[in-house]
């Protein structure tokens, strides 16, 4: 009887390897960490921020859930940092403005007929004008 032969990720034993998700620091809690806590003795301070790019010896990942829960010490003041790399909400201006972008650049004949009829008055040498380009008469004409 033939042995098979096993490729190297049947054969490996398995191990214990740690997971690229970075997790919450929290004892028995293994949801992903979002925010970092540091501490600022000197300050008597809590500083809770968006999770670090590294692992630092001195700071606490924390999840969703324990980061919107965490306390400091009395006397102490927790700072929390917004995350600036998280996308922004759009506001009513940038909507509007949006809209109002939307609205121009569907009449793009009405706004060609202003233009150019303002322009042959301004320029008599100019035949048409497609967007920023225009079309001029030959001198010789």
């Amino acid at each position: 009887m033939r042995e098979s032969r096993r490729g190297p990720l049947k054969s490996a034993v398995p191990s214990n390897v740690v997971s690229p998700v970075r997790r919450c620091s929290r004892t028995a809690c293994g949801r992903p960490a979002v925010a970092t806590l540091t501490y600022v003795y000197a300050d008597s301070t809590a500083v809770l921020g968006p999770l670090a790019t590294y692992a630092e010896p001195h700071c606490y990942d924390l999840c969703a859930e324990h980061s919107e829960r965490l306390t400091a010490p009395r006397g102490w003041e927790v700072v929390r940092l917004l995350d600036s790399s998280a996308p922004a909400r759009p506001s009513g201006d940038d909507l509007e403005a949006l809209a109002n972008a939307v609205r121009e650049a569907a009449r793009p004949q009405e706004r060609a007929a202003r233009a150019g009829g303002g322009g042959r008055a301004a320029d008599p040498m100019e035949v048409a004008r497609r967007g920023h380009l225009r079309v001029l008469r030959s001198p010789d004409n």
